[in-house]
């Protein structure tokens, strides 16, 4: 069977992410799964790879489901490491499970697919007039998700609700807030689940999963 790299920022096995890119697949591919962050401890993770002043914020999960927020800048190395060490082991394509925006990542010959340049072109594809909004995890990434999606200096609605730390009241409230101001919604982390997307939809506009849509998508690849 074709095996599929499937690399986290944070701590692998995604038990959260994993099944549903499986689903997609249904069988007709297996996934192997790296972390960035696997063998460090919470408080390593602290020390190392904590954000800076000015450095670009992400937030992942570690393997007992607690949440970490950690820097591109610092993780960048290793992360490509990781990309190296897949496609050494004959892994020939590659997905990144994150949507942030890592420039400068390379294979030799594996194919990388990097959701940051996939999901913001699908949507505004998809949109057809109809405004955007957008939900992340964290509110000192708006910034970034909005640039990413509408360029720089654009302005789109948002609001944060995490994966990992958000409760149903959260998911609910941030979606109230956009309704007014959005027809469709996009859930702009791969650490969104099923439920998340329908706590989201929940005020009337529809809610796009960003590792639903990913793994549509590299399910075709297969």
């Amino acid at each position: 069977m074709k095996n599929i790299g499937l690399i986290t920022i944070g701590q692998a096995p995604r038990q959260d992410v994993a099944p549903i890119i499986e689903k997609y697949l249904e069988g007709k591919a297996g996934l192997v799964q790296s972390g960035v962050l696997d063998g460090f401890t919470a408080e390593q993770v602290r020390e190392f790879y904590s954000p800076g002043p000015g450095e670009y914020v992400l937030t992942t999960r570690m393997a007992d489901g607690s949440a970490a927020v950690i820097s591109r800048e610092r993780i960048q190395s290793v992360l490509q490491g990781k990309i190296d060490a897949m496609e050494a082991a004959g892994i020939r394509t590659i997905l990144l499970a994150c949507t942030g925006v890592f420039p400068g990542l390379h294979t030799s010959a594996a194919h990388l697919i990097e959701p940051d340049r996939i999901i913001p072109p699908v949507v505004q594809a998809m949109l057809d007039g109809r405004r955007l909004g957008l939900i992340g995890p964290l509110p000192e990434q708006e910034d970034a998700m909005i640039e990413k999606f509408a360029g720089a200096g654009a302005r789109l609605p948002f609001a944060a609700a995490s994966p990992y730390t958000g409760t149903e009241a959260d998911f609910r409230a941030a979606a109230e807030r956009l309704s007014g101001h959005a027809d469709v919604l996009v859930l702009d982390c791969m650490g969104y689940v099923e439920q998340h997307r329908q706590w989201a939809a929940s005020a009337g506009v529809p809610a796009v999963l960003s590792n639903a849509l990913m793994g549509k998508l590299v399910a075709e690849m297969v």
